[in-house]
């Protein structure tokens, strides 16, 4: 008797692209909130609290884990 245990993953094809979407999107948020610092510690520098650090990035951040979760909650045989 042959016995098929072939190893299946846990999501499918479309779980995985939506996980990698999502991580895209944290990506690019925390890259957007990095810098803004000065090279003399001496000197403020305003754009640490400029729009793109305060709102845009934390909002793609908090998008990005929205993502996936609906990832992980996603039927993968649609």
């Amino acid at each position: 008797m042959k016995d098929d245990n072939k190893p299946q993953f846990l999501f499918g094809k479309r779980n995985y692209t939506i996980m990698l979407i999502g991580i895209a999107v944290i990506a690019l948020g925390f890259i957007l909130m990095a810098g803004g610092g000065s090279d003399d510690p001496k000197v403020f520098n305003p754009d640490i609290y400029n729009w793109q650090r305060i709102r845009l990035a934390p909002a793609l951040v908090i998008i990005g884990l929205g993502i996936q979760i609906y990832a992980i909650l996603a039927d993968p045989k649609k």
